[in-house]
């Protein structure tokens, strides 16, 4: 037996791991995926890393109300946050705002990705007359600025996170519409397309099977920052008053509430969720950011 048949064969990377490894070369990028992850458990787990449930009034003490930052409450722990004019505390409130926001940005975002795929994976394969009728549409939603969209289908649909989530959907699935459309005529004047055709393969399998796989990295990336979009987008909706109802408040809700008492030196109340949805956003967009040099070969040298 040779010396080179008893070798060990090398590790095969495989593409999740190379993505890691790529992705982890920047510290930027890792410092935002940390501060996301740390965001998303906290507002997964919102009820036991908080001191309180600030939409519990049973919690709730109105001599608490507009403490500061760092104040000792009544019920036995420091208000490191200050408190509303509620006496609600203020980092419990920020929490459970993430949770309502990261619900409605995500799920949004999955509801629009799923329409805009399905649009664009069709428009791209059928070409001819339904590519040139969905290319229409898309152009036209886009032309109106998202914000203006959703405030008419919320003044139509009422308040509500549900509603909410509706109006986001609305107005993403044109991006990923023709995102996914540029990728997929590139990808259907391939090789392994027209083999796929000539073994009379059913279109959908085509479509599912073959074209999608390979549209998703550009996918990704704006499925990435549309989340931290959307997250800002009802925020935006929130603090106008039309988005999610007081029972389920957000951090554009949070902003709102504390908007008034800028001016009076109690700033913390907007102050705080305000950093919160900016540093999550961030966070999102960092990520965001890498993902895109990652999975783009043209900047991947």
């Amino acid at each position: 037996m040779s010396v080179a048949a008893t070798k060990e064969s090398p590790a095969v990377e495989t593409p999740f791991l190379r993505l890691a490894r790529e992705f982890a070369r920047s510290r930027t990028a890792l410092a935002g995926l940390a501060v996301l992850v740390l965001i998303v458990l906290a507002a997964l787990f919102a009820r036991w890393v908080v001191p309180q449930d600030p939409y519990d009034l049973a919690q709730l003490d109105i001599l608490d109300s507009m403490m500061a930052p760092g104040t000792l409450g009544g019920g036995g722990w420091t208000y490191w946050l200050g408190t509303d004019d509620q006496g609600r505390d203020m980092l419990s409130a920020i929490v459970f705002g993430l949770r309502t926001s990261l619900l409605v940005g995500v799920v949004a975002t999955l509801i629009a990705l799923a329409v805009g795929v399905a649009v664009g994976l069709l428009a791209a394969y059928a070409g001819d007359r339904v590519d040139g009728l969905v290319m229409r549409l898309v152009d036209i939603q886009l032309s109106f600025p998202a914000i203006l969209i959703a405030l008419i289908l919320l003044a139509l649909l009422g308040k509500g996170v549900d509603k909410v989530i509706v109006a986001l959907a609305a107005v993403q699935w044109a991006y990923y519409a023709r995102t996914i459309r540029g990728s997929a005529l590139v990808e259907r004047r391939k090789e392994y397309i027209e083999a796929a055709q000539c073994l009379a393969l059913p279109h959908r399998r085509i479509m599912m099977r073959h074209l999608l796989p390979n549209c998703l990295p550009p996918l990704i990336v704006v499925a990435t920052v549309q989340v931290a979009h959307a997250i800002a987008l009802e925020a935006t909706l929130s603090f106008l008053g039309v988005g999610v109802p007081v029972t389920q408040p957000s951090l554009g809700m949070l902003i709102a509430s504390g908007y008034q008492y800028m001016l009076s030196g109690d700033y913390w109340i907007s102050l705080f969720p305000g950093l919160a949805l900016l540093v999550t956003i961030v966070a999102i967009n960092l990520v965001g950011d890498r993902l895109r040099d990652v999975l783009n070969p043209r900047l991947n040298h």
